[in-house]
């Protein structure tokens, strides 16, 4: 018999509408049916001729099993590798209530303040622990990695010294090789020249603008930095530290040695290695270059009752809105892992943290101990965690019995070997490593921590810290498990997620994030494994890495995959550099220039100069399309120089632009290469193959289209798909090969970028197979559709495409109320507040609107209470048009509202309170209330607070 199909499938649990409300929605747009839309919306060259040739959908049940099987396959030896990367331990409570909870990691990034207090408030407290921690005045909320880091302080560095002489950069050699890589990889493009050496032996004869140090060495080693910093700022320089967080607890922090800039990675503040991420990397560094600073700050302002409120401050430093002029392409964060590590500090505290050390540190003193006792050396006295043992010719018989007594270890050279400890390490542990050596060399000694004598401090007098940490009460207060259960609660109830409402926002795809795709991310199988342990010891993750890339390699029609860019702007970065690269290789390095459209996201143009490309911008038509005639003009003005046009398709204006063959052929037929930024993926996906109609090279946002959750600002993964001439260019690693023959330098720390939520992305495609995916596509046009349709007497729609479609997305042009009424789009973006809604993405791409993207997981009713929504706004905009209300003072100017504005004494407005705080029936049932009224922004901006209030203004 034919093998009955289950009736539960995945695909009609993720996608919102029926096959009723989707027929209704068509009737409404007066299309016949679905594909009748779609043949108006997607031009017909491009079309896919066949299905998506993709493993058959599976159901949530078997995609379990199946991800139980393939982590059965990775083997969890204890790696004792370091290099930045440790165990640790995530408090159960915090692992449950935040990493696992859709109501922390379904959020958008923290644009609209009122509705985000939740998440600003554990991301200030990231900064006030990174600013404590390491000595220096300002912080930012985290950035992708601690190699990443490194080479943005590199080029703030840059961006910070007057002269604008040709100069270095100096890295110590002692810093972890994949940072030094990474730096390496951000400097060439940008014509850095990089000096790797040993700063004691430095003579300053070549002139450097900066340093990079590792503190402590990556071989563990404890060495003053001081004399050296001194010596840089004696000649002009300034440094860099690349620090160990938890050592900071115990060692004298940069800032007190006098360091500009200090970075690395929160990853052992609690979150899992995970194979290499996603971790937060935490920057800090002084006052004066705060306009430098890469990434988001969350700063302090009040709101319009004069509350004190959490923002994102400077928010026009964000270096995107820089554009070609900016001197980072960072557009996200690690928010989620930043709020895990914020939330282990708190749950500890400050004699917890210490406390952490100092057990660390004992555990290393005591294996430093034991194997002097049996004859071995050590390379360096002063230490933290992490010991050099000098193993000589014993070297490779160590690394074997170790690793046949289940424990990794790190082979520096020939003749010594790397031991790092951490807070999951035991008694027992030590016990096992000092018998691997002692069997090493025939040693019958038998020797146990317990057995040894307490040892002095390995770190060295003059850096041993004095100064308090962590003083302030958030992290004081939260110890007990129900103290913290209910801190995270409280934030969590402040903050507005995909728990409670649609998050419609443009061009970042709020999509159902299920909870099957996450369930298998926390696992030990898959959290616990170090990224640098030996590839045998990840064959599950590299089943779901070659899965992964096949499936990605079918959805785009292209012929490589890299996994390593771990955020969008990041895969933006990458693939211009193999790019360039391939230019180089084919002896026509000369070709720098790079066109990009008007409409680009932000971060196009700053990935494109960072990647050292020359940019030419090339104008839009009146519908939105890039310009045909103005991109032919500059291609063939700069033919010899070309080198690649950016485009993002469908565009940003959120149309199918039916000449995208021809742009590819106009730049192909001049030398150079197309990137797409495959931000709008969702809109393609078994519809075409961007590999098909012409592009060289895209980036998948897989936390847009292929369901990794936004965190609340990140994490995201950047993974790029090139075509077959581009594949020998793919990123490299120094410590995990991968990527090409002839691969660019990494753009990332870990080889894999943040492999744990490759998962996520993994289980999403397995679970909808290649007809769900294509459904999937299929019902975000008819939700962005439909919307467009209904809204579009209130609030016309700017662009469509050549039949009046949309694709995934619509933008909703608001300007014409500014003239009429006097407001403005940010009014209506908080009036929606008081409606249950997060507002749709402001004014971009075009100042005063609103782009739309409903996404395939909402269903109609969900659209219906959004639409219905809009258009009451609309009918409280034309009050004032009608001279009814107010231009100055009206329900719009005072949104939104908050519960103790509501149930306040007073009430002097010219509305009543129902109406401000129940516009519509479902609000009764349903509200949801901000936690403060609108904010000032220009406070926060000109009075620049970055950690937690002083104790005074806490306690009052």
């Amino acid at each position: 018999m034919t093998s009955p199909r289950h009736p539960d499938r995945f695909v009609n649990r993720h996608i919102g509408p029926d096959s009723a409300d989707s027929m209704r929605m068509l009737e409404t747009l007066a299309i016949g049916s679905l594909d009748a839309l779609i043949e108006q919306t997607v031009p017909a060259s491009i079309k896919i001729k066949k299905p998506l040739d993709l493993p058959p959908a599976i159901s949530e049940h078997r995609l379990l099993a199946e991800a139980a099987r393939i982590a059965g396959k990775n083997q969890l030896f204890k790696s004792y590798l370091g290099m930045g990367y440790s165990g640790c331990i995530t408090p159960p409570v915090i692992l449950r209530n935040v990493l696992e909870n859709p109501g922390w990691y379904t959020q958008y990034t923290p644009y609209q303040p009122e509705i985000s207090q939740g998440r600003l408030e554990a991301l200030l407290n990231y900064q006030t622990m990174v600013i404590d921690l390491t000595g220096l005045p300002v912080a930012n909320a985290s950035l992708l990695d601690e190699g990443t880091a490194a080479a943005e302080a590199m080029t703030l560095l840059r961006a910070a010294t007057s002269s604008k002489a040709v100069s270095a950069f100096f890295i110590s050699e002692k810093c972890h090789p994949q940072s030094i890589e990474v730096v390496r990889t951000r400097a060439q493009p940008l014509g850095i020249p990089v000096i790797v050496g040993d700063e004691d032996r430095f003579d300053f004869s070549t002139k450097i603008f900066g340093a990079l140090l590792q503190y402590p060495a990556t071989d563990g080693a404890i060495a003053s930095p001081k004399a050296f910093i001194d010596k840089c700022h004696a000649h002009g320089a300034k440094v860099a530290v690349a620090a160990d967080l938890l050592s900071l607890a115990l060692l004298v922090p940069p800032g007190e040695l006098g360091a500009e800039v200090c970075v690395g990675s929160s990853q052992r503040f609690g979150v899992p290695l995970g194979y290499g991420g996603p971790h937060a990397a935490f920057f800090a560094t002084k006052s004066e270059h705060v306009r430098h600073l890469p990434g988001r700050i969350i700063g302090v302002s009040v709101d319009a009752q004069g509350n004190r409120a959490l923002r994102m401050a400077l928010q026009t430093r964000e270096q995107h809105i820089r554009r070609e002029k900016a001197s980072s392409n960072i557009c996200t964060a690690q928010a989620l892992l930043a709020i895990t590590a914020s939330m282990y500090a708190a749950y500890h505290g400050p004699l917890g943290i210490r406390g952490i050390a100092s057990y660390v540190h004992a555990l290393t003193q005591g294996l430093a101990a034991g194997l002097k006792q049996l004859g071995f050396s050590l390379a360096h006295e002063g230490f933290f965690d992490t010991i050099r043992v000098l193993s000589g010719p014993s070297t490779r018989v160590i690394l074997d019995s170790a690793l046949e007594s289940g424990f990794n270890l790190r082979a520096v050279g020939s003749d010594s070997i790397c031991i790092a400890l951490d807070e999951t390490t035991t008694a027992d542990d030590v016990d096992a490593l000092l018998a691997a050596f002692a069997s090493s060399n025939g040693n019958a000694k038998q020797i146990k921590l317990a057995d040894l004598p307490d040892a002095e401090t390995a770190i060295p007098a003059e850096l041993r810290r004095t100064s308090s940490y962590l003083t302030h009460p958030v992290f004081n207060t939260h110890h007990s498990e129900t103290e913290m259960l209910r801190y995270l609660k409280h934030l969590e109830s402040r903050d507005l997620s995909l728990t409670r409402t649609m998050i419609p926002l443009g061009s970042c795809t709020m999509k159902l994030n299920a909870t099957a795709e996450m369930v298998p991310v926390t696992w030990a199988q898959f959290g616990g494994l170090h990224p640098f342990a030996p590839r045998s010891q990840a064959a599950g993750y590299t089943e779901i890495f070659d899965e992964l890339s096949s499936m990605l390699r079918e959805i785009t029609g292209f012929h490589g995959v890299s996994l390593q860019p771990n955020a969008g702007a990041q895969g933006e970065y990458a693939g211009l550099l193999v790019i360039r690269a391939y230019h180089q290789a084919r002896g026509e390095g000369h070709r720098n220039v790079c066109l990009i459209p008007t409409s680009a996201h932000g971060t196009n143009p700053a990935s494109a100069a960072l990647a050292g490309f020359r940019i030419v911008l090339v104008k839009c038509d009146e519908r939105g399309n890039v310009d045909l005639a103005d991109l032919e003009a500059k291609a063939e003005q700069h033919k010899d120089e070309l080198s690649a046009l950016m485009v993002t398709y469908p565009s940003t204006h959120g149309v199918f632009e039916e000449e995208i063959v021809r742009i590819c052929e106009l730049v192909h037929a001049r030398g150079g290469q197309v990137y797409m930024d495959g931000a709008n993926m969702n809109a393609q996906v078994g519809l075409c193959r961007p590999g098909d109609f012409g592009a060289d090279v895209c980036h998948l946002n897989l936390h847009k289209t292929f369901c990794i959750p936004h965190g609340g600002g990140g994490p995201g993964m950047g993974p790029i798909c090139v075509a077959k001439h581009l594949s020998p260019f793919l990123p490299s690693h120094p410590v995990i090969p991968t990527g090409g023959e002839h691969g660019i330098g990494p753009v990332s720390a870990a080889p894999f970028g943040s492999a744990s939520i490759l998962l996520i992305s993994w289980a999403y495609i397995r679970m909808m197979g290649g007809e769900g995916l294509t459904r999937a596509t299929k019902i975000a046009i008819l939700n962005a559709n439909y919307i467009a349709r209904r809204l579009d007497d209130s609030f016309p729609v700017l662009y469509r495409g050549r039949h009046g479609t949309v694709a995934h997305e619509c933008i909703l042009d608001l300007r014409k109320v500014k003239a009429s009424a006097g407001i403005e789009v940010d009014d209506v973006a908080k009036r929606l507040i008081d409606y249950g809604f997060h507002a749709p993405t402001t004014s971009f791409p075009v100042i005063g609107t609103l782009m739309v993207e409903p996404t395939e997981s909402e269903a109609k009713g969900e659209l219906d209470r959004f639409i219905e929504a809009m258009i009451a706004i609309r009918a409280e905009i034309r009050e004032i048009e009608e001279g009814k209300v107010s231009r100055e003072q009206n329900v719009l100017k005072g949104a939104p509202h908050t519960a103790a504005v509501i149930c306040g004494d007073g009430w002097d407005r010219n509305y009543s309170r129902e109406r401000a705080a129940f516009p519509v029936p479902h609000t009764r049932g349903f509200k949801f209330w901000p936690a403060v009224g609108r904010l000032n922004h220009v406070q926060g901006d000109r009075n620049l607070v970055c950690s937690c209030p002083p104790i005074e203004e806490y306690a009052a």
